[in-house]
C-alpha cells in the first residue's frame, strides 16, 4: 500500500498533465520494431546468422553439421545437424526474445561453458528474415515444423523428420530494404561466412563439418585429430610444418601447435586464439606469441599458430561484446606469461634436434635460433627459469615474478597495422588540391645543378626562390599513386608475363578475398589465376616492377588491404591503388644515384597534386630565401 505522501505526489503529478496541455510523447515500441533494432545488434550480416545457428549445432552436441548457403547468404542460410532436437514447445519457444536453456540465473553469466547462450539469436534472426525450422528428438516419432515470418509464426504442423534439427534463414532483410542495400558484393559477403565456418570449425575437430555454396561443396571435414584439422582448413602444406604446444598448470591447459619459423608469412591470416573452444581475438596475446618467435622470423613477418586456453570460466568474461570475441581476463599478465613460455618452450624443443630443410628460407636458416644447436647450458638455464618452473611443479600458477613492464610498453604496437592512420586517410578538399597545383607551378628547379642526398631520406633541390627538402618515400609515394590509379580507372597497366610462374597458397578468408580481388589486381598489372579454392598462379606482375619478389608483394598487399581504415569508404580499386604505391615506393634509407633522383624529382612535378600524399602527408617543405635571410639575421 503506498503512503499518504506517495499518493499526494502521484496526485500532484496526475494534475499537472491535465492542466499543463502537454501531450504524452513517449510509448513502447512495438514488437515488431523492437526485434528488428535487437536483430541488428546480434545480425549484422549473414555471417553473423552463420556463426550464431553454428554455434547453437554444437551445443546441441550434434555429431554431423551442414551449413548451405544461396547468393552469400543473401537468399539461404541453413544448418542441418544430427543433434538432441527440440520438443514442439521448446521448438516454439526458441524464438522469444531472452529464451534460452543455458543460464537459470545470475550466477551462470560467470561459469559459461556453452557457445550460445544469450536467448536472441534464433529471434532476432526471425526478425529480419524469413525462417523454416524442422527439428525432432529422438525419443518422438514425428518432429516439429515451424515457418516464421517478420517475428510472426506463420505455419506450426508435426512433420517427419530425422533427429536432429534444420534451420533455414531466407532473404535475408527482406522487410528492411536498407539493412539488406548495405551488404556488400557476394564475394565479399561469402568471405566473412568461411571466416565464422573456419572459426567453429577449427574449435571442433571432433564434429564433422560440410559448407556448401550454390550446390557446390567448399568444406568437407571429416572429424578427427585436431592436426588433422588444422591441415584440411589451412592446407597441406602445414602437414610436416608444425610444432606441438601442450603445457598443463593448476591455473590454465595451453595446447594446439605453431608453425615452424619458415611458414611465416606477410599476413596475419592464419592466426586462431581459442579460449575455451571459442575463438577470440586478442592483440595482446598475440603479442606474446610473437616475443616468443623473436629473432626466429623477419620483422615484418607473422607466425602461423592454432592455440586453445582452457580455464576456469569464472576468471574469464566473455560477455563484453555483442560477437563474443573479444573477452577480459581476471589476470592477463598471467595469461601472457603462460602464452609465451609455453610457445618458446615448444619451439626450443623443435631447435633441440634441428635438420638441415633444404626448403628453407636462406636467411630464415642462418639465423642463430635455428643454426646454433640447444646446448646443454642452454637447457640448463630454459630450466632454472621461473616460467619453465609454472609448468613442471604443481601449485606455481600463481607465482610467476612480475617482470620488468617496459618489456609489453610496445605489444600495442606491434600489433597495429602498417596501413595507414585515420588522420592521414583524410584527403585535402578539391580546392586545396588547386591551390597546392597552382603553389608547385610556381616553382623550378634549377636546370644543371647537383641533387644532394640527406640521411639516404631526404633530397635537398636548389629552386629559383631557395630550395626544396624532399621526402623520396613520400614523394614516390605521390607519383605511383597517380601512375596506379590512371590505370585503375582508365588505361589498364601492362603486365610482363612470368618465365616462372609462380604459385601462391592462401587458406580460407584470404583466398576468398584474394578471389574477389583479382580484376582489380589485373588492372593495376598483375595476372593472378585461381587453380583450386586455395592455389593460385602469378602469372604475371606490373611492367615497371622487377620480378623475384611476386609471392611478398600480393601477400602484403592482402595483408593491408585487410586493414585499411573502414573509416573513409574507399572501393576495392582505390584501396589497392592506395596500398600498391606505398608498397612498392622507394623507402627511407635507400641509395639514390643523381640520375634516380633527377627522375624522381621530374615525376613528381608533372603530378596534379605533387605537394601531398594520397594520404594527405606532405612530399616536401620549400625554404625561401627571404626566409633564410631572416633565420640569419639579415
Amino acid at each position: 500500500m503506498e503512503s499518504p505522501c506517495r499518493c499526494r505526489e502521484n496526485a500532484i503529478f496526475t494534475n499537472f498533465i491535465k492542466f499543463s496541455g502537454v501531450t504524452d510523447i513517449i510509448h513502447l515500441l512495438p514488437d515488431n520494431i523492437a526485434n528488428q533494432i535487437a536483430a541488428g545488434e546480434v545480425i549484422q550480416r549473414p555471417a553473423s546468422a552463420v556463426k550464431e545457428l553454428l554455434e547453437n549445432a554444437v551445443d546441441a552436441g550434434a555429431a554431423n553439421i551442414k551449413l548451405l548457403v544461396t547468393d552469400a547468404g543473401k537468399a539461404l542460410v541453413q544448418v542441418i545437424d544430427d543433434g538432441k532436437g527440440m520438443s514442439e514447445t521448446d521448438a516454439r519457444m526458441a524464438f522469444e526474445r531472452h529464451a534460452t536453456s543455458k543460464i537459470s540465473n545470475i550466477e551462470d553469466l560467470f561459469r559459461i561453458k556453452t557457445m550460445g547462450f544469450r536467448g536472441e539469436a534464433l529471434a532476432s534472426i526471425a526478425a529480419v528474415a524469413q525462417v523454416e525450422l524442422k527439428t525432432k528428438r529422438a525419443d518422438e516419432t514425428l518432429g516439429s515444423f515451424i515457418e516464421i515470418e517478420n517475428s510472426q509464426v506463420i505455419r506450426q504442423e508435426a512433420c517427419a523428420f530425422q533427429t536432429g534439427t534444420s534451420i533455414s534463414m531466407k532473404n535475408l532483410f527482406f522487410n528492411v530494404p536498407a539493412r539488406r542495400n548495405f551488404l556488400k558484393s557476394n564475394a565479399a559477403e561469402m568471405r566473412h561466412i568461411v571466416e565464422e565456418f573456419t572459426r567453429v570449425a577449427m574449435a571442433f575437430p571432433n564434429i564433422f563439418f560440410s559448407l556448401t555454396s550454390n550446390g557446390q561443396e567448399v568444406f568437407h571435414l571429416d572429424a578427427g585429430s585436431l592436426k588433422q584439422r588444422i591441415v584440411q582448413i589451412l592446407g597441406s602444406q602445414y602437414n610436416a610444418k608444425l610444432v606441438s604446444v601442450n603445457e598443463e598448470t593448476d591455473y590454465l591447459n595451453i595446447y594446439g601447435f605453431v608453425g615452424k619459423p619458415e611458414t611465416a608469412r606477410k599476413t596475419r591470416g592464419d592466426q586462431y586464439f581459442f579460449v575455451n573452444n571459442r575463438f577470440i581475438k586478442s592483440a595482446y596475446l598475440n603479442h606474446a606469441v610473437n616475443s616468443a618467435f623473436d629473432e626466429m622470423i623477419a620483422k615484418d613477418s607473422f607466425p602461423s599458430y592454432v592455440l586453445y586456453i582452457d580455464l576456469d570460466p569464472s576468471v574469464v568474461d566473455i560477455n563484453v561484446h555483442p560477437t563474443k570475441q573479444e573477452i577480459k581476463f581476471e589476470d592477463e599478465k598471467i595469461i601472457y606469461a603462460f602464452v609465451q613460455a609455453a610457445v618458446k618452450h615448444a619451439l626450443a624443443q623443435f631447435s633441440i634436434a634441428p635438420s638441415l630443410d633444404f626448403t628453407l628460407n636462406a636467411d630464415i636458416q642462418s639465423l642463430d635460433a635455428v643454426s646454433k644447436p640447444f646446448t646443454t647450458d642452454k637447457r640448463d638455464a630454459a630450466s632454472g627459469s621461473n616460467l619453465f618452473k609454472t609448468f613442471t611443479q604443481s601449485n606455481q600458477a600463481h607465482f610467476i615474478e612480475a617482470t620488468d613492464k617496459s618489456e609489453l610498453k610496445s605489444w600495442k604496437s606491434f600489433y597495429e597495422s602498417s596501413g595507414m592512420s585515420n588522420a592521414d586517410q583524410t584527403a585535402p578538399a578539391e580546392s586545396q588540391q588547386l591551390l597546392h597545383k597552382e603553389q608547385s607551378k610556381q616553382l623550378r628547379v634549377l636546370p644543371d645543378t647537383n641533387l644532394l642526398q640527406l640521411h639516404n631520406t631526404y633530397i635537398i633541390a636548389s629552386t629559383n626562390s631557395g630550395f626544396l627538402l624532399l621526402h623520396q618515400q613520400l614523394a614516390h609515394e605521390r607519383v605511383l599513386y597517380e601512375r596506379y590509379s590512371l590505370a585503375a580507372h582508365g588505361q589498364q597497366m601492362a603486365t610482363q608475363q612470368s618465365l616462372f610462374p609462380v604459385e601462391l597458397e592462401m587458406a580460407g578468408a584470404d583466398a576468398a578475398l584474394l578471389n574477389d580481388l583479382l580484376p582489380d589486381l589485373l588492372a593495376i598489372g598483375y595476372q593472378v589465376e585461381s587453380k583450386t579454392d586455395h592455389l593460385f598462379v602469378i602469372q604475371g606482375i606490373p611492367a615497371d616492377i622487377l620480378p623475384g619478389n611476386e609471392k611478398h608483394a600480393i601477400e602484403l598487399l592482402i595483408e593491408q588491404f585487410k586493414h585499411f581504415s573502414s573509416d573513409i569508404k574507399f572501393s576495392k580499386r582505390e584501396k589497392l591503388v592506395r596500398c600498391m604505391s606505398r608498397q612498392q615506393s622507394i623507402k627511407a634509407g635507400q641509395q639514390l644515384t643523381q640520375k634516380e633522383m633527377l627522375i624522381l624529382v621530374e615525376d613528381l612535378f608533372t603530378c596534379g597534386s605533387p605537394n601531398i600524399t594520397p594520404t594527405g602527408s606532405p612530399t616536401y617543405l620549400e625554404f625561401k630565401e627571404d626566409y633564410l635571410d631572416r633565420m640569419f639575421g639579415r
